[in-house]
């Protein structure tokens, strides 16, 4: 099938790529020019497992194109994607801009019937407002042509986003029209096979069920985190009560590890849309909103407690921060924990010194340079003439370090984990002292 895709993030270039692999013949548009030449270069924007090799076997064999000229993107697919950024505006609202300017986009160039695809994450209602600006648009022309708006929610997880539109655990379709659904299921027969995991709705429910997945596992992230707060002040320890409540199937293991909160570009952004969303109709969402609360609160809980442990001001102190991304194996730093802890210990006094396996660029793009921020190049390094240490990101470079030399490196001997990776008992027999989530405190032994 002919397939064009509108946006080169993390959507739209990996579900491009994944499309073109299993042979359909797919041209990417964007209007950044020097990322599109990157990416005709075969240069990969973002860090992705997978996803380099991907692009370029399939560009090599012709599957998969990058473009600047929307009218050519127009004319080759009968599908058109769109996978374009849905920003949160000032309110916390979903900012359609882009998603409405690619309609106006398609409106304009279509000669022929269409079927446009909304893969972007949108609010309920989006799909009629596409429609609504394709139609005034075609109006204007004065032209008369078919088309359907057809909302197909992503579901991948930055850092495994290849595997996950590889071998899909769903795919939602939202239409009731006979000839999108024939198109959407033609598209995506080859991931098919097994068994069924095509799941049909209309368009408004499609779009609800993207911002309810998100929305649930917001919530358990921010459950386990007050759990977490209310062990340490019952005196019970969160990882034992972690095991506990994920060996009921019914709750599982999947993102209930306490932790600094959750991050990144959907979460944050998703919860927030879904909040206005339910206020713009008069309605409160109270688990929402007691959601987001809970883990702005416990963004800056691993700075609170850096600070109180050295009284209130880190001036002249150095604590190096191992983990950038707001996840492993992404470069992301979108609503990163990392950023509030920084922000944090730089408006404490304190010195940084970071390293992240994959966020160093993206890092220094945000920051820029500054006097009180040294990127290292290794964890090591980032210990050297550091008092403490504060572990943001769960990277599995950090699971197994030389605690010797981290005792012998760190001033002060402290480290402040906030991702509970390791076992308080043995980081202690090395003489350091450990603080980390829904546990208590521990001084070393030696």
């Amino acid at each position: 099938m002919k397939v064009t895709v509108f946006g080169t993030g993390y959507v739209g270039l990996v579900q491009g790529a994944v499309l073109a692999d299993v042979g359909h013949d797919v041209i990417c548009v964007d209007v950044d020019a020097a990322k599109v030449a990157a990416l005709q270069a075969g240069h990969i924007p973002i860090h992705e497992p997978g996803l380099e090799p991907l692009v370029k076997a399939n560009q090599a064999a012709g599957r998969l194109r990058f473009t600047t000229d929307a009218a050519q993107g127009v004319a080759h697919g009968e599908l058109i994607f769109l996978a374009v950024g849905t920003p949160p505006d000032e309110d916390g609202s979903a900012d359609l801009q882009h998603v409405l300017a690619v309609a106006r986009t398609i409106a304009t160039h279509m000669t022929e019937p269409k079927t446009i695809v909304n893969k972007s994450t949108v609010p309920v209602g989006t799909a009629d407002k596409v429609a609504d600006t394709v139609r005034k648009v075609l109006e204007t022309r004065r032209v008369a042509l078919a088309f359907e708006v057809v909302s197909n929610p992503e579901f991948l997880k930055e850092g495994a986003a290849v595997a996950d539109c590889k071998r899909p655990d769903r795919i939602v379709i939202g239409t009731r029209a006979p000839q999108a659904e024939r198109q959407l299921r033609e598209l995506y027969a080859p991931f098919n096979r097994n068994h069924d995991r095509i799941v049909m709705m209309d368009v408004r429910s499609a779009e609800l069920t993207k911002y309810a997945a998100n929305a649930m596992l917001a919530t358990k992230i921010s459950f386990i985190n007050e759990m977490a707060n209310l062990a340490e002040q019952l005196g019970a320890d969160i990882e034992d009560v972690r095991r506990g409540l994920g060996s009921d199937p019914r709750i599982g293991y999947h993102f209930i590890y306490p932790g600094v909160g959750y991050g990144g570009s959907c979460f944050p952004k998703d919860v927030k849309a879904l909040i206005h969303t339910a206020q713009s109709i008069g309605f409160t969402p109270d688990l929402l909103l007691a959601v987001e609360s809970r883990n702005d609160a416990q963004r800056q809980l691993l700075a609170r407690r850096i600070i109180a442990h050295y009284g209130g001001s880190l001036r002249g102190k150095t604590i190096a921060v191992w983990g950038l991304a707001f996840k492993p194996e992404t470069d992301d730093m979108r609503e990163a924990p990392s950023r509030y802890l920084l922000q944090s210990l730089w408006a404490a006094g304190a010195q940084v010194r970071a390293h992240d396996p994959a966020a160093m660029d993206e890092a220094r793009r945000i920051f820029g340079e500054r006097d009180d921020l040294v990127l290292c190049g290794s964890p090591t390094e980032a210990l050297e003439g550091a008092d403490a240490l504060a572990i943001v990101t769960e990277w599995k470079i950090f699971r197994v370090p030389d605690f010797a030399q981290m005792a012998h490196a760190l001033h002060d001997r402290m480290v402040f984990d906030g991702r509970n990776l390791y076992d308080p008992e043995t980081i202690t027999r090395f003489g350091l002292g450990y603080v980390s989530i829904g546990r208590a405190p521990v001084v070393g032994m030696s």
